[in-house]
């Protein structure tokens, strides 16, 4: 009977036994690190899906640009003011100088700190200072014997970058004008500053992916470059030299503080030449004042003097009782106005207009200028261009100091004839003078170069400008104060000015000594105007230290232009014959 049950016993231990607990266990964690696995998916894909494309484009997208040039600035005869030259920067991989330790390798670490002017330690405080940068200037715009030099030492993590410099074939002698641009090659001042955008290009732009071996396998975007524009002034190179040279001699022999000179075209407005002196090499700025940037021609005001007195004379042929042959008693030489005095040199009778301008008379100026409404004597000033922007457009350029205040004592009316009360640069001064050299037609000046000049508008009665032009030959004629200013072989007119220099509470005794001019009379085509600001010396009257100056920038502008000489050719009206039968 126990045979059987031993039999089933047996039996029921051969079937396999299933532990629940350890099944459900394992079921249950591989359904959670699916599960885990699908919301990270889900998150990563769905919710946050950028963090991984930017990973990836880390990995594989790359932009490679390609380097523009500056534009380069041009005199209006193709000859070059201001050019790029490719040169390099040598940059440094702090991650990569520190990983690899290159300063370890003392031989390559020292050369590398020396032809950098740095110590070695410098070099690495450098580097060093933040070790978590990709990148850093050591040096930019350097010379390309030491970026070879550098290149054969080899040093881990130290790397070169193609860039460009501006440089200034003319030097200091359009120093002012040109200006120049900082170390990313952005203007800063003068032209560079003022056409920026024009001379600056776009550099070409490529997005791609490559491969794991480097390989460009797909391009994304692609721009192309954009050229910059020459910039192609109106200045006549050889002029700007000229004109450079002697305002340079005559600030140096006479002491002064500084000087300004300006040739304008009167035919075009176009501007031939603009110096200052002291100036700058703007090659090599280091330890340069920055007072010496500034473009003083266009900047810095001054009360320009007996150069006003044309104009005077000739706001009273437009709006007073003055005509051609007008004679002004201008005896005794001196006249009390309210509480202060106007004086002339000398007692010189009764004078023609040709007569005031060749004796620079105070006394006549202020006579005619007393009869006629204040308002007219202002607004021919402001219709010939003072007070106003000259329409070149530079940055920096005053407007000057011109009052339109309805009130005027006639003492400020006397002295406003003669050139006080108020301030112009010197291009405000060649822009009136230019008009009265143009007949009258008045025209804004440029610095580009004009293909097509305005056709300006008339201001003046072209009767009155052509007389004042044989007045003011006569200025440099035997007997005017300006003989100095003559020109061999060519008849040439202007006006001196000599202006004591305002301060607080009245004029101080410094000088502003000017001159402003004309020529070839016969057949006008060139204004000068020279500035000599602070003379010291015995020597400050603007016929005696600007005028010159005119001649010297004058005589050779015009031979530089092929100017014909017209010293034989005849006057074509009597203003002169009235001025010499005068006073």
């Amino acid at each position: 009977m126990k045979r059987p049950v031993a039999k089933a016993q047996a039996k029921t231990r051969k079937q396999p036994t299933v532990l629940g607990w350890r099944f459900a266990f394992v079921m249950l964690s591989l359904s959670a690190v699916f599960v885990a696995l699908v919301a990270r998916a889900a998150w990563l894909q769905v919710l946050e899906p950028d963090m991984l494309v930017t990973q990836g484009d880390l990995r594989t997208l790359r932009i490679e640009s390609d380097k523009v040039m500056r534009g380069m600035i041009l005199d209006r005869h193709g000859q070059a003011l201001a050019v790029s030259v490719p040169v390099e920067a040598i940059w440094a991989d702090p991650k990569e100088v520190i990983e690899r330790n290159a300063a370890a390798d003392e031989r390559r670490w020292h050369a590398l700190a020396e032809i950098l002017q740095m110590t070695p330690q410098q070099l690495l405080q450098r580097i060093g200072d933040n070790p978590s940068r990709r990148f850093v200037y050591l040096q930019r715009q350097v010379n390309p014997a030491v970026v070879e030099y550098v290149r054969k030492l080899k040093v881990p993590g130290i790397h070169f970058r193609q860039e460009s410099r501006r440089y200034y074939p003319a030097g200091e002698v359009a120093a002012q004008l040109i200006g120049f641009t900082n170390i990313d090659d952005v203007g800063v001042e003068g032209i560079e500053k003022r056409f920026n955008d024009l001379l600056t290009g776009t550099a070409g732009r490529k997005v791609f992916r490559k491969d794991a071996k480097g390989r460009e396998i797909e391009v994304l975007e692609r721009e192309a470059s954009q050229e910059p524009a020459d910039v192609v002034l109106s200045i006549d190179q050889r002029i700007q030299a000229v004109a450079y040279r002697e305002l340079k001699k005559a600030v140096l022999a006479h002491g002064a503080a500084s000087g300004s000179a300006v040739v304008v075209d009167v035919h075009t407005g176009e501007i031939l030449a603009m110096v200052n002196s002291p100036s700058f090499n703007p090659n090599n700025r280091r330890n340069t004042p920055v007072h010496r940037f500034r473009n003083r021609a266009i900047t810095d005001t001054f009360e320009p003097g007996s150069t006003m007195k044309p104009l005077a004379v000739l706001s009273a042929l437009e709006f007073g009782n003055a005509k051609l042959d007008t004679m002004v008693d201008v005896s005794p030489g001196v006249m009390r106005i309210g509480g202060s005095w106007v004086r002339d040199p000398n007692n010189y009778g009764s004078l023609s207009l040709g007569g005031i301008i060749q004796k620079s008379s105070n006394m006549g100026v202020a006579r005619l200028v007393l009869q006629i409404p204040h308002q007219n004597v202002i607004g021919l000033y402001s219709n010939l261009g003072l007070g106003q922007d000259t329409g070149t457009g530079l940055t920096g350029e005053s407007s000057g100091i011109f009052s339109f205040r309805q009130r005027w004592s006639d003492f400020e009316r006397a002295t406003f004839s003669y050139g006080y009360g108020l301030s112009v640069t010197a291009v405000q001064l060649a822009r009136a003078y230019a008009t009265i050299g143009n007949g009258g037609v008045n025209r804004p000046l440029s610095i580009l170069k004009v293909e097509q000049p305005e056709p300006g508008e008339r201001v003046l009665k072209q009767e009155y400008a052509l007389a004042m032009l044989e007045m003011m030959e006569s200025s440099i004629a035997p007997g005017g104060t300006a003989t100095r200013a003559q020109i061999p072989g060519y008849r040439v007119g202007g006006k001196t000015g000599t202006a004591r220099k305002a301060v607080a509470g009245g004029y101080g005794n410094d000088y502003i000594a000017s001159f402003a001019g004309v020529g070839p009379i016969s057949n006008p085509r060139l204004v000068t105007v020279v500035v000599i600001n602070e003379p010291a010396g015995d020597f400050y009257h603007g016929g005696e230290i600007a005028a010159p100056v005119f001649s010297q920038i004058m005589g050779a502008a015009m031979q530089l232009l092929n100017l014909p000489p017209d010293a034989q050719s005849r006057p074509r009206i009597s203003a002169v014959r009235s001025t010499q039968n005068a006073g």
